[in-house]
């Protein structure tokens, strides 16, 4: 199902009270606003609410005004919930949520009691940098393979057939997914995987775009990360099968410095991670097909990554 909360964020700033105004939309939405806000900014019941609140909604929107104007969103989402459905085998359309987050996350994943959903926040999407809102300014076009990313990890953590760990610890928490329970629970193979199944996802779903697009660097930060792909394989070996929260910032995550980067004196590029595992699990999407291989265990995957690697 298509949740679009852009509309109802608008009636926010243009209220007379606008903390006030966000207060009621946030309870109004509060499974789906408070997962948010707990698993990409801070508890959103803690004593740095208020002022990010008001940040929120005192900042220049100019440019997310604009986009609504021009562009299709909605259309755009549907089309490639659609495509996704298709190439991911779901027997279910699964939720889709378009909104205007907090300058966190620009795209994210949740489950809530259960039920898998995928969120993008617009203000990144403008093709604008706004320092009043931290938004990133990516192309507007590149919302739908972020949104195919997204929909791929409610597969994995959710499916029937999914074998995957993730699946295991969601469940283990009432149907709650947790970025930074998760971080510590699952070893860091499972989440490189998990990664990496989803980039091959959207490039299933969504074509037409650079390889860089899909992994969300830069050009020149993917033509970094492939020269030093030998290098950075190696110092992520001794870690595969090793948890902890900090083993996901470093490979996974956006704002580590690059003291906690530093391998052999070459400083890894943020979210190096996402190649490793595109790369890891590129055998087993080819033997499988991604709808089977979102669904199957890291285990399963690795296998066939050595069979590969020997023929």
């Amino acid at each position: 199902m298509l949740i679009n909360l852009v509309p109802e964020f608008l009636a926010v700033l243009r209220s007379a009270d606008r903390v006030a105004a966000y207060e009621r939309y946030f309870q109004a939405h509060k499974a789906i606003l408070s997962a948010y806000w707990d698993n990409y900014v801070v508890d959103p019941t803690g004593p740095h609410v208020a002022d990010i609140v008001r940040k929120v909604v005192d900042a220049d929107r100019s440019d997310l005004l604009a986009l609504v104007e021009r562009e299709p969103l909605v259309v755009r989402a549907r089309e490639t919930v659609a495509r996704a459905m298709q190439a991911l085998d779901l027997a279910a359309e699964p939720d889709v949520v378009l909104m205007v987050g907090v300058g966190a996350a620009n795209a994210g994943e949740l489950v809530v009691d259960g039920r898998p959903i995928a969120f993008v926040c617009l203000e990144h999407f403008t093709g604008v940098r706004n320092p009043d809102t931290d938004a990133l300014g990516l192309d507007p076009a590149l919302l739908p393979p972020w949104l195919a990313h997204e929909i791929a990890h409610g597969v994995r953590y959710c499916a029937p057939d999914s074998r995957a760990d993730l699946k295991a610890l969601v469940a283990q928490r009432d149907g709650y997914y947790s970025f930074w329970e998760t971080g510590k629970q699952a070893t860091l193979r499972e989440l490189l995987v998990n990664e990496g199944l989803a980039v091959h996802a959207a490039e299933q779903v969504c074509e037409g775009y650079a390889p860089w697009e899909y992994l969300g660097y830069g050009r020149r930060q993917y033509a970094r990360i492939r020269e030093l792909q030998p290098l950075l394989a190696r110092a992520v070996a001794p870690d595969l099968d090793r948890a902890g929260l900090g083993l996901r910032l470093r490979w996974l995550t956006d704002g580590v410095s690059e003291d906690a980067r530093t391998i052999e004196r070459h400083v890894v590029p943020e979210r190096a991670g996402y190649y490793l595992g595109y790369t890891m699990v590129a055998p087993a999407v080819a033997e499988l097909g991604i709808a089977r291989a979102l669904r199957a265990s890291a285990a399963e995957l690795m296998t066939l990554a050595r069979t590969a690697a020997s023929a």
